[in-house]
Parts: structure tokens; C-alpha cells; sequence
């Protein structure tokens, strides 16, 4: 799930100085992103709780756990199954004594609508919590928004409100063919950060393995000198990188008014399947364990 669900409605721009509108959609406000990103709009009030719709009859297929997933999206998922959402879901398919059964859509705008409210599949791995198009479960992981540089740069840069930011080539992500913004580019703006600061599309060239990568290339090649990204991919992608990377979370967690970096990530399953969901917040209580160490396998950063 990248932070596909951080979405914002505002463009990036140099008249751009207003806090964001309501703002949680894909990877996905915020992943944050990731995320943002998932290309629904939704409230940025995320730590709330699914309020449960009416009770309804809601059956899964006897022996599968049918799961949506982006096929391109690593860390968190690909058709290979190398993602850390598909160990999860392996996982969890284990603990019922089912078999994980993919569909695969790429998590872009309606990935929800044509997925998981479509009856199509049973359960999401990766969304943020009190995400409106889903009831969730407890979170399973908490991570923020992260500074990402070369180490042999030595730019220790721990806070937007670090002057360096006003030296440095930075890179941010842009969701979207409007060219919306996640939560970086508008902490930038509002510091009149603006002519250093270079785009990357989350979705990138979909033709390529990792689209959401180019902006982790790019540091490690010495095109832009620091990235702001979702930590989870900017973990496993500086962890295969060719020269050491450092990673630093952002500061503030929380940037005033109200603009979040850091995100509790859940399970989704469909409205109404508070039974299944109870099932899975049990799965996530028993095994915290091995999912701490596949989230640690990752790199993820856990707040």
C-alpha cells in the first residue's frame, strides 16, 4: 500500500501557503503517504475509529483468503509476493488455515471503489487506521515521514525548520496527474521553501519494477542531496542501495496547524465485517512478533 492514501487537494506552487484541506486519500493528509494515497478522498482525522456501518450478511469463499494488492508496488507488495504486506498476508492466512488468493489492481485513484467495496476481496494489509473506506483493525505498525540523505554528505538535517533546507536540492513526492501534494511539499511551502525543491511523481513509469523508487535513486546518484518520503520505502530502498544512506525522522511529528508525518497503519477489511475484523485484530494481538520481524526485515521505521 504505499502512502497512496496521503493525498492533498492543493497544488504545489509559489502562491501555495495555506494548510491543506481535509486530506487523507492513497500510500498512502499525510503515507504517508504512505502515503499517503490510495486516491480516495477521505477526512484527515485517521486515528479515529471506523464508525461500523448496519449489520449485514457478509460470507468470504470457505478456504481463501482473498486479498487486494497493488502487483507493483515494493515494499509493500508485488506479484512475486516479495513485499512485506505479502508476508502478512501469508501470515495470516496460516493463522485461519487458508490459502492467500490475489487480486491484483494498481493502488491508484478508485483502488477501493473497484477493490475491497466490490466484493472482490476480503482484506487490504496495508491502510491507515480509521481509513473511511474500510473498518479497520488496531494498528500493527507506526511510522512517520523521513529525512533521507547520503552519509558521505554529512547534512544532518533533523527538522524542517533546519536552514540547510534553504541550500539543499530536495526532493518530494506529487500524487497524482494534478500534481496534488503529500504533506512534504506543504510543510516546505509554508516555510517559502520553494525554488530547491524538485517533484517525483508517487506513481512514476508503471512499465518499470518500484515505480515510487526514482525519488530514492536520485539521492543515491547525487541528483537531488535530501529526500522527504514515507519511511517504509525510503527503509528497504536505502537497504539495497550502492552507497550508504542515512535516514533521519522528520520534525515536528506534527507540523501546525494540523499537518501529520507520522501514521498507525491497520488491516482493512470490508464495512460491515466486524466479525472477520475482530478475527483479524486477534491474529495481530497473537502474532506481534513475527510481525515485528518481518516489518524489521524491511527496514521499516517504527515510531
Amino acid at each position: 500500500m504505499y502512502l497512496r492514501f496521503l493525498r492533498t487537494k492543493e497544488v504545489f506552487s509559489r502562491n501555495d501557503a495555506k494548510a491543506p484541506r481535509s486530506c487523507l486519500s492513497l500510500r498512502r493528509c499525510a503515507v504517508a503517504g504512505v502515503v499517503l494515497l490510495f486516491g480516495v478522498t477521505a477526512s484527515c482525522s485517521s486515528h479515529k475509529s471506523s464508525t461500523v456501518i448496519a449489520a449485514q450478511a457478509i460470507t468470504r469463499p470457505a478456504g481463501v483468503l482473498r486479498v487486494c494488492a497493488d502487483p507493483n508496488n515494493l515494499p509493500f507488495s508485488n506479484q512475486r509476493g516479495e513485499g512485506f504486506e505479502n508476508k502478512l498476508a501469508e501470515l495470516l492466512a496460516q493463522d485461519l488455515g487458508e490459502r492467500v488468493e490475489y487480486t491484483w489492481w494498481a493502488q491508484r485513484r478508485g483502488f477501493f471503489r473497484n477493490t475491497l467495496k466490490a466484493g472482490m476481496c476480503d482484506v487490504v494489509i496495508g491502510v491507515p487506521s480509521g481509513f473511511e473506506m474500510a473498518l479497520t483493525t488496531k494498528p500493527y505498525y507506526r511510522s512517520t515521514y523521513v529525512f533521507l540523505s547520503r552519509k558521505d554528505h554529512h547534512l544532518d538535517v533533523k527538522s524542517f525548520d533546519d536552514p540547510l533546507l534553504r541550500k539543499v536540492r530536495i526532493g518530494v513526492q506529487i500524487i497524482g496527474d494534478d500534481q496534488s501534494n503529500a504533506p512534504p511539499a506543504h510543510a516546505l511551502t509554508r516555510r517559502n521553501i520553494i525554488d530547491n525543491v524538485k517533484g517525483f511523481t508517487l506513481y512514476g513509469d508503471y512499465s518499470q519494477h518500484d515505480p515510487p523508487a526514482r525519488i530514492v535513486d536520485a539521492v543515491t546518484k547525487g541528483d537531488i542531496d535530501l529526500a522527504i518520503v514515507w519511511g517504509p520505502l525510503a527503509g528497504f530502498f536505502a537497504k539495497q542501495s550502492r552507497v550508504p544512506l542515512e535516514i533521519v525522522p522528520v520534525s515536528p511529528q506534527i507540523d501546525q496547524p494540523f499537518l501529520p508525518f507520522v501514521f498507525d497503519i491497520s488491516m482493512g477489511v470490508r464495512r460491515g465485517d466486524q466479525e472477520f475484523r475482530d478475527r483479524v485484530d486477534q491474529f495481530l494481538e497473537q502474532r506481534r512478533g513475527e510481525i515485528d520481524r518481518i516489518l524489521a526485515d524491511y527496514r521499516v521505521p517504527r515510531v
